[in-house]
């Protein structure tokens, strides 16, 4: 990767539904190169996908949460029950695993509070393994993208 790949997914990363044409123009490159450029970077995974970024209060969901879980460190299967149980929870944005005293952290994205309360009472707190889970609603989004801080990326 060099600093010429580093501008194509700057440029892509601002306006992923850029023509060829255009994101060729936008970093002074002719499109062939381009095109060849940005298919191998999608090649190497670098370009994982392609995404619409939807407004959830716009469609319905404004409740914000995020749960920190803890689950039995005594119960063999509880990480795997867990993790596979998360695949299925289409209200949950993403999960990551943690060090410290909780085991993992996880946001979700509901239509309001009787839809939460249904959804941690129900399937969280029913999962084997689960032994405390503690709650933050978000009040406020202050900054939230999906554009990574490519000032730090290393060019080959």
């Amino acid at each position: 990767m060099d600093r010429i790949d580093l501008r194509i997914l700057e440029a892509l990363q601002a306006d992923g539904r850029l023509s060829n044409i255009d994101l060729a123009e936008r970093i002074a490159l002719s499109a062939s190169p381009c095109l060849r450029r940005v298919r191998a970077l999608e090649e190497k995974g670098v370009i994982a996908g392609y995404a619409a970024l939807l407004d959830p209060e716009k469609i319905g969901l404004g409740l914000t949460v995020h749960l920190d879980v803890a689950l039995d460190k005594r119960d063999a299967k509880a990480r795997e029950r867990f993790k596979a149980a998360v695949q299925t929870w289409s209200e949950v944005t993403w999960c990551h695993s943690l060090s410290g005293d909780m085991d993992y952290t996880m946001q979700v994205v509901m239509p309001d509070l009787k839809h939460y309360t249904a959804f941690l009472m129900d399937r969280v707190l029913t999962l084997p393994g689960v032994v405390n889970v503690k709650s933050s609603f978000v009040l406020e989004k202050v900054k939230e993208t999906t554009v990574l801080p490519l000032n730090f990326a290393r060019p080959g």
